[in-house]
């Protein structure tokens, strides 16, 4: 019979308010354009003319890691995969790892001459070996825009060689961004301040990373930047404090010196004013069920994601609530297996819907097991007559 569970759980938490509106403030006085947001709840804490279409340069090459790592986690390459270097990637213009045709190259360095150097080269390289051709690539990028809802968002290429029909937006950028920073993994590439590709042999390649932020602000571990003539100086930066994540980019910056003095303020504005709370974790028992069938007779319901809130340190403190709503739940049941729906309010606004599920496996009883269940309630006065 189906069954639905709907419970209303009040929860008065002292947490801040969850819509955190732009102040208006003078960041990045000298950018095009910029936005400055947490990346546990992607709040906007700042922005300026964030959706504006202009040239992102370099930082394409976000959506391309992000490819990247997506297709490694779906198995489709391995980071010891070897690729071997075509005449069209070897060829590549700008900033370059210096590979050569029918050179080979794992997909760890490669990434590695992606993430620290901007290799157009390695990137290419890495576009082919996913998808046969840049072109077939750059679809892939494009689709994946969609998903994302990048609405300021087209991409002609992989590298962010300058073209016409090629642009995106700060907003678009930080959104990429925000999906990039789920892959731990990552920050093992766009941390790296200085490494070296081919040691040891004669072609030794020196990696030095334009991303100043990483050897000199406390916390940041990456992420991209950009500079061609139409597109100026860019980047979109991460830096981590206090368990909290804080995005900054910024677009059409004047010089290198202006680009990192400028995000550096950002991010220390972030850090000084804001922090974070923990409303729920994937450990947090929303709910305990009876689900008669099922080997584990009571089942504990527990969110898919954790959920953070963005507190300004200066403001007074809102309660948060939510509601659940749990399904009929179909057994054998795993842990993973969404079987409900969490909805979190703050000032009765809804915040943010996110999936739940079980927390351990659970799989069908045997006749003996609920005929032994049965005989236990009614032994203990549990079933009534």
């Amino acid at each position: 019979m189906k069954k639905i569970t709907s419970i209303i759980l009040i929860i008065y938490v002292f947490l801040s308010v969850v819509t955190v509106k732009a102040v208006d403030i003078s960041l990045a006085p000298s950018a095009k354009s910029a936005i400055l947001l947490e990346a546990s709840t992607g709040e906007i804490i700042f922005e300026k003319n964030s959706h504006e279409k202009l040239h992102p340069a370099s930082m394409t090459k976000m959506m391309s890691m992000l490819l990247i790592l997506e297709s490694i986690d779906k198995g489709v390459i391995n980071w010891d995969d070897m690729v071997t270097v075509s005449a069209n990637a070897s060829g590549m213009g700008g900033s370059q790892i210096l590979l050569e045709t029918n050179e080979q190259m794992s997909v760890h360095d490669l990434f590695k001459g992606i993430a620290v150097a901007s290799g157009n080269d390695a990137v290419v390289a890495m576009a082919e070996k996913i998808a046969g051709s840049e072109q077939v690539f750059v679809e892939m990028m494009n689709k994946r825009a969609q998903e994302l809802g990048l609405t300021d968002t087209n991409f002609k290429n992989c590298h962010g060689l300058d073209d016409a029909n090629h642009y995106s937006s700060a907003a678009d950028m930080a959104k990429i961004a925000l999906e990039l920073v789920k892959h731990e993994k990552l920050f093992e590439f766009t941390s790296i301040y200085e490494d070296y590709l081919r040691e040891n042999t004669e072609r030794k390649f020196w990696l030095v990373n334009t991303n100043k932020l990483v050897r000199f602000y406390s916390g940041a571990d990456g992420l991209k930047t950009g500079y061609t003539k139409e597109a100026g100086y860019c980047l979109t930066a991460t830096a981590k404090k206090n368990n909290m994540r804080i995005i900054a980019v910024v677009m059409g910056e004047p010089d290198s010196t202006t680009r990192t003095s400028e995000v550096s303020a950002m991010l220390d504005y972030a850090f000084a004013q804001y922090e974070t709370e923990s409303f729920l974790s994937t450990n947090s028992i929303l709910d305990t069920i009876n689900v008669k069938k099922a080997k584990k007779e009571y089942i504990n319901i527990i969110p898919k994601e954790n959920v953070t809130i963005l507190n300004k340190k200066t403001d007074n403190k809102k309660n948060a609530t939510y509601s659940l709503k749990i399904d009929d739940i179909k057994l054998p049941v795993k842990q993973g297996d969404t079987v409900g729906k969490l909805s979190v309010y703050v000032d009765d606004k809804l915040y943010k819907e996110i999936d739940v599920t079980v927390a351990e496996d659970t799989e069908k009883a045997d006749i003996l097991s609920l005929y032994g269940r049965y005989l236990k309630k009614l032994f203990t006065g549990d079933i009534v007559f």
